[in-house]
């Protein structure tokens, strides 16, 4: 195995939370703080004193109230100063609000419940519903401490295999839950297209004058070929032609500056082989089962941020934001911060500030609001439950002896 006890300790130690923790925290914090300090200008109500009137400076009509040009200053007048933070402390939260919150937590469970139902069934229920559940729980726990392009699918391999599950089982049920969600998304992206369009699933604003919404769509565009040129291979892999599939990566990789990754393609290439060894003979049932846990799952995944957004605001497209969210995915899982934290809650604000705010001069924050809850409901609390599962997992695991391990495959 690539993976043993000492690099898991290593991997997924107390010092290795603390960097996407304050990562999280300090964008988090520096642009709520940074919202909260914007000056606006709102009409006065009965017993304010009113320091500005509004001259429509740009023509259109309309009162800009976070333009300081579209107002000067007249004690007549029917506007006054204030900043985000006054706003905010006189912000009236409705039920509405505890009842959408509620609905995300049930998203979040309903989510973890169907990754734990998929992994129990491509076990062939060799791991238990308690196994399952620390698999899945270790497994999002090396995922939220790995950088998203990384992933944690090789702590994964190793958490399954001391699981008493043999290492070619576990690699090929990786390889198949990772070909699985990947299905899902390929599916799903066209789908959102035909429904809604195009045009309103990419961001109308880039990230401080940076990263432009060209530059965003460019990465989605790349990601998605590539997410379904990976798919595609491991797919017809698999099912299909898992020796062949060896040898073209193999031969594919051993030209020009590509040779660097050759021997990682000689160990994808065995995976393969394990895999489909593993897989074959599966009847429809088995696979329909899997991918509609799959399914289930990933709707959760993303719908925990709708209600998220339901908790603040209302009458907004509901597809409209589950398909920015399948966007929003791609361009995440290049990121080289560990689970993406950091670039999750600077993303989601660019993504989302066309959404309609009561009172629109409080978008701003709202946003990183909802930014903030939407990461402690999906990404925090994987870390404290890995952190508080790992060491009785290592203890309980290490007390018997594990399945053999397979022989690799023929190079």
């Amino acid at each position: 195995m690539a993976e043993n006890e000492e690099d898991i300790k290593r991997k997924l130690g107390w010092r290795r939370i603390l960097i996407p923790v304050l990562l999280g925290a300090v964008v988090a914090g520096g642009l709520l703080w940074w919202n909260l300090e914007q000056e606006t200008f709102v009409e006065v109500v009965v017993g304010q004193e009113p320091t500005h009137r509004w001259v429509d400076t740009n023509g259109n009509g309309y009162p800009d109230t976070s333009d300081p040009e579209e107002f000067v200053e007249d004690p007549n007048g029917n506007y006054r100063i204030t900043d985000a933070a006054e706003l905010l402390g006189s912000y009236t939260w409705k039920m509405q609000a505890i009842w959408a919150l509620i609905g995300a937590l049930l998203m979040v469970v309903l989510r973890d419940v169907g990754y734990i139902y998929r992994i129990r069934l491509l076990s062939d229920k060799m791991l238990s519903w308690r196994k399952s559940f620390d698999v899945i729980m270790l497994w999002e726990f090396a995922s939220a401490l790995t950088p998203s392009v990384v992933g944690g699918s090789g702590i994964a391999i190793f958490v399954i295999n001391r699981e008493g599950v043999n290492v070619g089982r576990s690699t090929a049920i990786v390889m198949v839950t990772a070909m699985m969600d990947e299905i899902f998304y390929i599916i799903m992206v066209p789908l959102v297209f035909l429904l809604i369009g195009p045009d309103r699933l990419f961001p109308e604003e880039g990230l401080f004058n940076v990263v432009t919404p060209e530059l965003l769509e460019t990465l989605f565009y790349i990601g998605y070929l590539f997410i379904v040129s990976l798919t595609t291979i491991i797919l017809l892999g698999i099912f299909f032609y898992p020796l062949q599939t060896k040898l073209f990566l193999v031969r594919l990789f051993s030209f020009g500056f590509l040779r660097r990754w050759q021997h990682n393609m000689v160990r994808i290439g065995d995976e393969i082989i394990m895999s489909s060894k593993s897989f074959r003979g599966k009847g429809f049932g088995y696979w329909a089962k899997a991918f509609v846990a799959t399914v289930i799952s990933w709707t959760a995944r993303f719908f925990t941020l709708n209600f998220v957004f339901l908790a603040f605001t209302s009458g907004f497209d509901q597809i409209e934001v589950y398909g920015r969210q399948l966007i929003m995915w791609v361009i995440m899982l290049i990121s080289f911060t560990p689970g993406s934290s950091g670039v999750a809650e600077l993303l989601l604000p660019a993504f989302f500030n066309y959404l309609p705010w009561e009172d629109p001069a409080l978008a701003p924050v709202l946003l990183v609001l909802v930014a903030v809850i939407w990461r402690l409901l999906t990404y925090f609390p994987y870390l404290f439950v890995g952190a508080a599962v790992l060491p009785g997992w290592l203890r309980r695991t290490g007390r018997k002896p594990r399945m053999a391990e397979d022989a690799p495959a023929a190079s």
